[in-house]
């Protein structure tokens, strides 16, 4: 299994636990919201061979930051064409996908070397990749947990200002 497949299998069978039964209606909670969020597919579809400005366009990465991950063996090896040019395929970017969404999780640069390193391997590491994972994502619902409570002393801000007379609140301080 590739690192690509493994990621997406894992991503899939993630979504389909946590969809709801039942519609598109949101519940109100930030986490649940998220995780049963409809996902859509951005990605051109029906061909391999992308060239690395095609990648750089589609994933809004930089082209020097791709050649890093390939150099620190964030991605797989790439295919080159005859010139020696970089040709990255349909499973490049999936991987690409899921490396961007660990980024934007704040996942460390060396946790998700690690990750497609333990994918490398093969199966049997599954465990291994399960833990770092799920550690992760605790580490995610902490920060997300933290920002709700930040929202809510906004809201409550924004609502005393909101409904203060003008020129009232100059006083308080707060």
């Amino acid at each position: 299994m590739t690192v690509v497949d493994t990621a997406t299998a894992t991503a899939h069978r993630t979504e389909a636990a946590r969809r709801p039964a039942t519609g598109n209606a949101t519940s109100g909670d930030p986490l649940q919201d998220c995780a049963s969020a409809a996902r859509t597919a951005r990605r051109p579809r029906g061909r391999d061979g992308y060239t690395i400005s095609e990648v750089v366009a589609y994933t809004g990465l930089s082209a020097h930051t791709l050649r890093w991950y390939e150099r620190i063996g964030l991605m797989p090896h790439i295919d080159r064409s005859h010139t020696g040019q970089r040709r990255y395929t349909e499973a490049d970017l999936g991987w690409l996908d899921f490396v961007n969404k660990l980024r934007l999780t704040g996942m460390p640069v060396a946790d998700m070397v690690r990750y497609a390193e333990l994918v490398r391997e093969g199966d049997h590491t599954y465990p291994e990749r399960l833990q770092l994972l799920v550690a992760h994502r605790e580490d995610v619902r902490r920060r997300i947990a933290e920002l709700c409570d930040t929202l809510g002393v906004l809201d409550r801000k924004i609502d005393l200002y909101a409904s203060a007379p003008t020129g009232a609140g100059e006083a308080r301080n707060s």
